[in-house]
């Protein structure tokens, strides 16, 4: 399995817009990252957001790219703050390539926990708009396949 992590893309101040929608840039990071995608030959079945406004719209430009079969979901354990732990454990149920598009400090501490066994160890530099590949071996220990920011992905 293969799991895709992907930082939303740059979203706006607050003081810009209560939402925090994603900027002008944002658009442009996201819309690279999602063309080398597709320029890849990325395939998911899913692509799973926090729900968040700049999640969503980070999703949403990714789909367009890859085409996910099941679609794009808002899922209920992606939030900056939640659990990872329960990432981990919907993850263990999941045996097809997904995306997850969310925030810091939750994909980090997502990252560690699948890599070292612990969500506080900062193993992965999350970039806004990049993707992480993790790659689940059959005998479900998890490693990083490869990376890519949205500055090397243009």
């Amino acid at each position: 399995m293969l799991l895709y992590l992907v930082q939303h893309a740059e979203a706006k101040r607050e003081v810009e817009d209560p939402t925090r929608g994603l900027t002008d840039k944002g658009f442009r990071d996201i819309a690279l990252t999602a063309l080398f995608a597709h320029d890849q030959g990325l395939t998911v079945s899913s692509i799973y957001h926090s729900g968040i406004k700049r999640a969503q719209q980070s999703a949403q430009v990714l789909a367009d790219q890859v085409h996910p079969k099941e679609g794009v979901s808002e899922v209920g354990w992606l939030a900056p703050m939640d659990d990872p732990q329960i990432g981990e454990e919907r993850l263990s149920h999941i045996h097809e390539d997904v995306m997850l598009v969310s925030h810091l400090p939750y994909l980090a501490k997502l990252a560690s926990l699948l890599l070292c066994g612990d969500g506080s160890k900062n193993v992965v530099d999350f970039k806004n708009a990049g993707i992480v590949c993790l790659k689940r071996f059959d005998d479900g220990h998890w490693a990083v396949e490869w990376m890519v920011p949205p500055e090397m992905a243009g």
